[in-house]
């Protein structure tokens, strides 16, 4: 490890199923090249913030199902750096084993935790936010996220709530919403004191550490992270203990309950590629907003619709409005984009009455 005290945890252990049928279990969306340009989500990820935190400093925290794909898609991350769990358990206990395993290679680590499948526009604009964050965090006890500031109400995303402006563009964050139902989202949108979180977290680890044994004492006593284990000592725990933690997100786990929070704004080009709503507010589109990803498509009547299918097969559509029509493999799909709790329903009733083979 680098004598810098800034690290990198980019989290990629998720199924992705919102992106289904592209994002499969055996390849979920952070390991697909969504935007067409030879690097999947991971890699754009690694890359972005490889220009801002030593490589020998960047841990990925996967599922161990990834390994490979992990080692295939990024050579230069040394074995050592790859976190993977053995059980799916949300972001809190993923954040937790790499806060004490960060602390325990580096005291006076500080650290950035990142998802793996943010789209970020102004890449020059990102890397001072991301310097400033660090500096804002290193010798502070401060857990600290990026606000972003929504053009929509979105439900889909997380909500902070500004306070008391400190420094800058830094605030202390007053509440914590996760995804709020439409009509709280267009109150939170006319009030002007609503952000988007984009789940870009900094603390030093000493921090994190205080804050999880406060506030989730038993992620920490799951985990033994009392115990200071390093090695195949600290991996033989997380294999027989880490199905045990809490499935519980960061957010509720700590961020809610803290009191040392606070939010840098930013206008960096942001976004979450978390549905297929999002990747269609993301590309291109013809004269009727259409977004037509890579294949052949003959439309008639048809407007606001995201067309994902296969690039040597034509598609004729015929008076659609505001659809996903999206082919992989053996699944075609056709429903409302916007719709994403049917989406999810879909996965599950293919899963159950068709098999695992389908998802």
């Amino acid at each position: 490890m680098s004598e810098n005290r800034d690290y990198c945890v980019i989290m990629c252990g998720g199924i992705g199923s919102r992106f289904w049928p592209f994002s499969r279990k055996q390849q979920p969306k952070q390991f697909l090249d969504f935007l067409g340009i030879g690097r999947s989500m991971l890699q754009l990820t690694y890359d972005r913030f490889a220009k801002v935190i030593p490589k020998e400093n960047i841990i990925i925290a996967t599922n161990e199902a990834y390994t490979g794909l992990v080692k295939e898609q990024l050579p230069d991350v040394p074995e050592q750096n790859i976190l993977a769990e053995p059980a799916r358990r949300n972001t809190a206990p993923c954040i937790a084993w790499a806060a004490y395993h960060l602390r325990n290679i580096n005291p006076d680590a500080n650290i950035v935790v990142t998802p793996s499948d943010h789209i970020i526009l102004k890449e020059e604009e990102f890397k001072t936010v991301i310097r400033e964050c660090l500096d804002f965090t290193r010798d502070r006890e401060a857990l600290l996220t990026i606000g972003i500031k929504p053009n929509r109400p979105e439900t889909g995303y997380g909500y902070i709530q500004v306070d008391e402006n400190i420094d800058d563009n830094f605030y202390t964050v007053k509440t914590f919403t996760e995804k709020p139902e439409l009509d709280l989202a267009k109150v939170f949108i006319e009030t002007g004191e609503f952000y988007w979180n984009s789940g870009i977290f900094f603390w030093n680890a000493k921090s994190i550490t205080a804050a999880i044994e406060r506030y989730q004492p038993l992620l920490a006593t799951t985990l033994c992270f009392g115990e200071n284990l390093k090695g195949d000592e600290e991996r033989g725990c997380i294999e027989r203990h880490f199905p045990f933690c809490p499935n519980v997100s960061i957010d509720f786990a700590v961020m809610e309950k803290a009191e040392n929070v606070y939010v840098r704004l930013a206008d960096m080009g942001w976004a979450d590629l978390g549905t297929w709503e999002s990747l269609y507010e993301l590309s291109p589109k013809d004269k009727n907003q259409n977004a037509i990803l890579r294949c052949g498509t003959l439309l008639n009547g048809c407007k606001n619709n995201i067309i994902a299918l296969p690039e040597d097969k034509l598609a004729i559509i015929q008076d659609m409005d505001g659809y996903l029509i999206a082919e992989h493999d053996n699944v075609l799909i056709i429903c409302k984009k916007a719709d994403e709790a049917n989406l999810r329903k879909y996965v599950n009733e293919a899963r159950i009455r068709l098999g695992e083979d389908l998802v």
